[in-house]
């Protein structure tokens, strides 16, 4: 699979707020991350998908030391920066992140590392959060109209945009490519590893791909009813509907206009299984069970690795979603 073309690198902005951030950063649940390890490059990654590829593509070279912002257990979306971590920001080779998905990184990285910032959004396609807001279905505008209204929360705001593009393997594997031509410019002597690394690490997605593709080519339930609407572009990429509780944004309170509508759209369209994850809880799924006889089984939007997570790494844990969804949408 070829690599994408080089990411534009962020311009670099005259505005200086450095020191608004040290002094108003607050931790993200632990101060990890300060680099300075003996490798010949620091990669500062926001959160766990960008984390992994970029630990994928540097490989065993030892010549980069991949540090992740995002602690495990703690919703990305939710990252506050300590001062030792936007020191980090400003100190790193290279800063990886995903504009819009964590406002504090984008902050920061505008004010101490516009010159050495890759934005993977520039690869990606994204959809907007309307393409993926309820998978492309009609189940009363109502409800709809009154659940978009609160999906905005306050430092959730995407900018219109879904930012959980790694579920789809083929967008994915685009940033995959990216980073390893940053990387590659950054480190000449080791740029032939960083590309085989992420060739292999895209063979594999392709691979996931395929899977994925084969598991959900016959479902008997289209519909998939997810506690937030994080997995738009799993549903399009394989013919799946999408309708989550809340919106793009895991925060978003949902209505009991929408609560009552999303009973409906389960009765309506024969669900089964309702979908909690694992950062979240399944308060929400658990209420929309009760209401209407369906189970509860966790679909997990992959954006961090704890111990209850149904794998050790992105492709375990994708492969797991792939069997819930097999069980909760009954397929063949």
């Amino acid at each position: 699979m070829p690599l994408t073309p080089r990411a534009r690198l962020r311009p670099l902005s005259l505005v200086l707020l450095g020191t608004a951030l040290v002094a108003t950063g607050c931790g993200s649940g632990d101060d990890g991350g300060a680099g300075g390890g003996d490798a010949d490059l620091t990669v500062v990654a926001g959160f766990y998908p960008l984390e992994y590829a970029t630990q994928r593509v540097a490989g065993d070279t030892g010549a980069v030391e991949v540090v992740g912002l995002t602690s495990p257990g703690v919703d990305p979306h939710d990252l506050e920066l300590t001062p030792r971590q936007v020191g980090t920001v400003q100190s790193a080779d290279l800063v990886v992140l995903s504009g819009g998905m964590q406002a504090a990184l984008d902050d920061a990285a505008t004010s101490q590392a516009a010159e050495h910032t890759l934005d993977v959004n520039d690869v990606v396609d994204l959809a907007s959060t309307g393409d993926v807001e309820h998978g492309g279905e009609d189940h009363g505008d109502h409800a709809e109209d009154d659940h978009a209204g609160k999906d905005d929360h306050e430092g959730h705001d995407h900018g219109g945009v879904d930012p959980h593009f790694w579920l789809d393997p083929d967008r994915y594997s685009a940033a995959v490519g990216a980073i390893a031509d940053e990387l590659a410019g950054l480190d000449p002597d080791h740029a032939e590893d960083y590309r085989a690394n992420a060739t292999a690490f895209q063979e594999e997605l392709a691979a996931l791909d395929e899977e994925l593709a084969a598991g959900l080519a016959d479902c008997r339930i289209d519909t998939v009813v997810t506690t937030h609407t994080a997995f738009g572009y799993l549903t399009d990429r394989y013919g799946l509907h999408q309708v989550g509780i809340t919106g793009v944004s895991p925060d978003s309170e949902p209505s009991p206009a929408r609560m009552a509508e999303i009973t409906h759209v389960v009765q309506d369209a024969g669900v089964d299984t309702i979908y909690s994850e694992v950062l979240l809880g399944g308060d929400l799924a658990q209420v929309i069970a009760d209401e209407t006889g369906t189970e509860v089984l966790v679909l997990d939007p992959v954006e961090g690795i704890t111990d209850a997570s149904a794998g050790s790494d992105y492709l375990e844990v994708m492969r797991s979603n792939l069997e819930a969804l097999r069980q909760g949408q009954d397929c063949s």
